[in-house]
């Protein structure tokens, strides 16, 4: 009827290509997600960077969402990626960092192998200038057991890495990490932390990625 609200997992797809019925991907995802993926792209408003870093200032990384269309995609990608892999979790180690054992060489951020610098596959709906990159790491992070954020240990030893590695090569105002609390984390087994930065010099980007390319640039 004219005038009826689509089913949310309808939105954002081309009318010649809706299923009949709401996609295996999406059948059992929480209201949130659902609530995201029914709201039409051009109704969603990508975050500027001021409000990028107000939102990692105040520890508010619950806010920071995918564009509609792009958490669809996300959603249908690690449905499949978990029936071929078995969890998201072997095809991180596997294939993305291609580590052999998870055993860390020495203490935090001690060695380079122990860390790998990545693209986020599937990054936030933000400023299209900004690079969202994860460092992937073997060692843990020291968290506080009852909240699951940061002890004040684990945030300066990310602190002082990021000055090093990030600060060093770009402004310093243009750099921003956070760390997701224990809840939101979308792969648990795999230490990492998330580093965003406004406007790099994209040569830097590739050298400290090894040439990586995010997935979501990749798949249909």
């Amino acid at each position: 009827m004219p005038g009826e609200a689509l089913p949310f997992w309808l939105v954002n797809v081309p009318r010649d290509q809706w299923p009949a019925e709401c996609p295996d991907f999406l059948r059992d995802v929480g209201g949130k997600d659902r609530e995201i993926i029914g709201t039409p792209d051009s109704d969603y408003h990508r975050l500027s960077w001021q409000k990028v870093k107000e939102t990692i200032r105040k520890n508010r990384i619950d806010l920071f969402h995918r564009v509609p269309s792009e958490l669809r995609r996300y959603r249908q990608y690690t449905f499949e990626l978990e029936k071929e892999y078995g969890s998201i979790l072997n095809f991180i180690v596997n294939e993305r960092l291609q580590w052999q054992n998870m055993k860390p060489k020495g203490r935090p951020f001690q060695y380079p192998e122990d860390l790998k610098i990545l693209f986020n596959d599937w990054p936030y709906g933000v400023d299209e200038k900004i690079v969202h990159l994860v460092v992937w790491t073997k060692f843990d992070i020291e968290e506080d057991a009852v909240t699951g954020d940061l002890t004040p240990e684990g945030r300066k030893e990310i602190n002082d890495y990021v000055n090093k590695i990030f600060c060093s090569r770009v402004n310093p105002d243009h750099v921003m990490w956070f760390k997701n609390w224990r809840s939101l984390k979308s792969v648990h087994a795999v230490e990492h932390f998330h580093v965003m930065l406004y406007n790099p010099d994209m040569d830097f980007i590739n050298e400290i990625t090894n040439g990586d390319v995010p997935l979501s640039s990749k798949v249909a």
